[in-house]
């Protein structure tokens, strides 16, 4: 029987890789016999990613990138199409997680989040895009949110909720816009994960009793709990699914 999930002589490329999710994702992609571009700051770490993706049988190549520059948006997707001569799968993990209420919010918190969680997964989307339709077939996969569609009462998130809700509605347009050139467009949505960037809150005490009433499997994500839905979008058997975002929250968004 044909597997779906199959990704092999399928090149994908995943920004954010140096950490958390990012490293997650390479890995269960390249379980699957894809072949991985890792984009982070973080050369020392990339290090380490692409040493332990290769250790899964298939070719790593590694790219400093600052996602908030877009003269190296442009550069790196060159230099890994260069690599490999082609991509075949996006995922617009990189992103960050900058809080402060909305009344005393700082320019800069706002314009960093801007940059990094909505500006960069569009260019990358565009310059990668290129590619894809060139070559008539594309998967690109958004990383959104629960907080691209509910808010948040215990945390002051308006610049994140803005950022990940423009992520819901920038995975529709692209996928109506590019559905003629064999390109799927979707976006996962997870609740609270273990992660570099939520580090603080879910290892706070009075937020895991926030998480306990707000979500009804009562947890937060686990490690490895976004891999199928990364599968799904990433494999062809997602070929009749495009803007869509999919929520892997326990519960959360269905209240």
């Amino acid at each position: 029987m044909e597997n779906l999930f199959d990704l092999k002589g399928k090149v994908a490329l995943i920004t954010g890789a140096s950490s958390g999710l990012g490293v997650q994702f390479a890995k269960a992609l390249a379980r699957n016999g894809a072949d991985v571009a890792i984009v982070a700051r973080r050369e020392e770490r990339l290090k380490t990613v692409k040493e332990d993706v290769e250790k899964l049988g298939v070719r790593c190549y590694m790219h400093k990138c600052d996602v908030t520059k877009v003269d190296e948006i442009k550069q790196t997707v060159a230099d890994v199409e260069n690599y490999f001569g082609k991509i075949d799968i996006l995922v617009n993990n990189a992103g960050v997680g900058l809080f402060d209420n909305a009344e005393k919010q700082s320019d800069e918190i706002w314009t960093t989040m801007m940059h990094t969680n909505l500006d960069a997964p569009y260019y990358f989307s565009r310059e990668v895009g290129k590619g894809m339709i060139k070559r008539g077939y594309g998967k690109i996969i958004m990383i959104g949110s629960i907080h691209s569609t509910v808010g948040m009462m215990e945390l002051p998130l308006s610049a994140y909720t803005t950022t990940k809700g423009g992520i819901e509605m920038m995975t529709k347009q692209l996928a109506i816009e590019w559905a003629k050139y064999g390109i799927t467009v979707n976006a996962i949505g997870p609740a609270y994960f273990p992660s570099e960037m939520t580090s603080s809150v879910i290892g706070d005490d009075n937020f895991l009793k926030v998480i306990q009433m707000r979500c009804p499997m009562g947890r937060p994500g686990r490690d490895g709990e976004l891999d199928g839905a990364l599968l799904y979008f990433a494999s062809d058997a997602s070929s009749y699914t495009t803007g869509q975002l999919l929520s892997v929250d326990g519960g959360w968004t269905a209240i």
